[in-house]
């Protein structure tokens, strides 16, 4: 196992899990609403359909690791966009870091019922950012935990650990953690952290190994 690889796996998946999108948008809002423990049936369903998504774009990617040259090429494409990403958070409000795709998922109404575990396993399927992340994902850690389908399924566990801290995360803080995020100060701190990590990974991808 490449501890070096896992170590960039998870400097990708990190910032990518925590920062805003429409599962943590969505769980920020019905948390503040609805409470932490209202909100748990929710996020277990954005864990169970990101994780499955996860899975199926692992299993394609099985083929595209066989295929040399496609892979050098997605490889190239995912460093490329992660530098994309980590120039995005190091110069935009964190908040609208998200396309208008993400903010009306995050939007839905919250209304007098708490929102459940099929809602948030539905909502993967529409959920722009977590296509985008497993497709950079796999394409460029996908041989970090070895070669085959089960090496995926580790990437994805992995993926999932930090993806559902992230969703906890934004349902215990609520309205809170959107007036943090809304202080320029605290809010350029945190983008250049998170941009500066994404880079460095963006970087680490495109040298010889």
């Amino acid at each position: 196992m490449d501890f070096v690889a896992i170590t960039a796996a998870v400097a990708f998946i990190a910032p990518m899990c925590f920062s805003p999108g429409p599962n943590n948008l969505l769980c920020a809002a019905h948390g503040s609403k609805h409470g932490f423990r209202n909100t748990i049936p929710l996020t277990l369903g954005m864990v169970t359909g990101w994780s499955s998504l996860g899975i199926g774009v692992g299993m394609a990617s099985t083929f595209i690791e066989k295929n040399e040259e496609i892979f050098t090429l997605l490889s190239w494409v995912g460093a490329m966009y992660i530098a994309y990403l980590a120039y995005k958070m190091a110069n935009t409000k964190l908040i609208d870091l998200e396309s208008k795709e993400s903010q009306s998922i995050a939007s839905l109404e919250v209304d007098e019922q708490p929102l459940g575990f099929k809602t948030g396993l539905g909502l993967q399927i529409v959920n722009g950012k977590a296509w985008i992340h497993f497709l950079v994902l796999m394409t460029t850690f996908g041989a970090t935990f070895g070669q085959g389908f089960f090496s995926k399924v580790g990437l994805v566990g992995l993926n999932g650990v930090f993806g559902y801290c992230a969703v906890l995360t934004w349902t215990a803080s609520g309205v809170t953690l959107s007036k943090i995020f809304s202080s320029p100060k605290q809010a350029k701190v945190l983008n250049l952290g998170l941009a500066f990590s994404l880079l460095v990974v963006a970087i680490w991808i495109i040298l010889p190994h």
